[in-house]
Formats: structure tokens, sequence, C-alpha cells
């Protein structure tokens, strides 16, 4: 959007000087500071949305922050979001709100994939016990030999451990933020 229109008002040697220090202290110009100032009233100003969920009323999602990133951080930020699929700025919104109220969330991708591995999971346990009940109604097994089963439970136990581990690291990649050694 081009800004083709100009707004003018007359202020007070006092607000003009309180204006320039707030700007400079934001590390933005006048004009700049003004101008979030407008479109933060003019988008508080609005009614606030409702959602389908009883009618209770919600802020909208148009609600906007801005922030200044160092850019190194920035490459960081863009790095963490590309690798869990989202953009920085999704990212930046859940990682805000899972600290706001205490979650840990598992990105959408990143939960698929789970399901779809407990899924498996699930089906080869369910194997495993018609193969375990038919033996000890004194069946043969027609499918693996006992070696079969011993190196298909190593892997479920595996798998699980793995499940663990990768769910406690989500969980501390949420709170800390990146994966440092530690002391």
């Amino acid at each position: 959007m081009v800004a083709s229109h100009f707004i003018a008002a007359r202020v007070s040697p006092e607000m003009k000087a309180r204006l320039k220090a707030l700007a400079e202290q934001r590390q933005l110009s006048e004009s700049a500071l003004l101008k979030r100032l407008l479109e933060l009233t003019l988008d508080g100003a609005a009614e606030p949305k409702l959602d389908n969920l009883g009618g209770a009323s919600r802020i909208a999602r148009a609600a906007r922050l801005y922030l200044r990133l160092r850019p190194d951080d920035q490459l960081l930020l863009a790095e963490r979001a590309a690798a869990r699929g989202m953009a920085a700025a999704t990212y930046v919104s859940v990682l805000v709100r899972a600290h706001l109220r205490c979650l840990t969330p598992l990105p959408k991708n990143e939960l698929v994939a789970f399901r779809r591995s407990i899924a498996e999971l699930g089906a080869i346990g369910r194997n495993l016990n018609q193969i375990a009940r038919t033996v000890q109604r004194g069946g043969s097994a027609a499918g693996p030999r006992r070696e079969d089963v011993v190196s298909m439970l190593r892997v479920c136990t595996a798998l699980r451990d793995h499940f663990k581990a990768a769910l406690l690291a989500n969980l501390r990649s949420w709170q800390v933020g990146h994966d440092s050694p530690e002391p």
C-alpha cells in the first residue's frame, strides 16, 4: 500500500519534545512513531469480532505487535521457524502464546508424524499380541521365530524411548529456545 495522503496537526512545544524523545527512545522517526500510534488507535477502535464458540467476544487476529530483532537473532528465528515448518511470525506467536499460557505446543506437522508413528506401533503391538495368544494356546506361530519377536520388541522399545526423548526435547525447545550444551 502506497501512503499518498498527509495528516498535519499543531501541538505545543512540550508535546513535540515528548514525541521526539519517545521516537528517539524507540529508534524511530517522529513520523513513523505517529503512524504507528494512529494504526494502534484505529485498530483498537474496531469492534471485536465474535468467534463461533458461543459468541464470546475475542480480540480479532488483526491485532499486530511490532518488534525489533538483531540481525543474528532474526537469522536464528528464521532457521527455527523453518525447521518447524512455520512462518517466522507464526513461530513467534506460538512461542509467546506458549509462554503466556504455560503450554508446550507441538507444531502440526510434528504432531501428525507422532500420531502416524504411534498408530504403526499400535499395529505392531496388535500383531505381537495375536502371535503371543496363538503360542499360548499351544498353536504354532507360522510367522516370525522367537528371535524375530525379540527383535521386534527391541525395535518397539527403542521407538518408545525415541518418542519420549523427542517429546522431552520439544518441551525443552519451547522453554529454552535452542539446543545449547549444558554446563
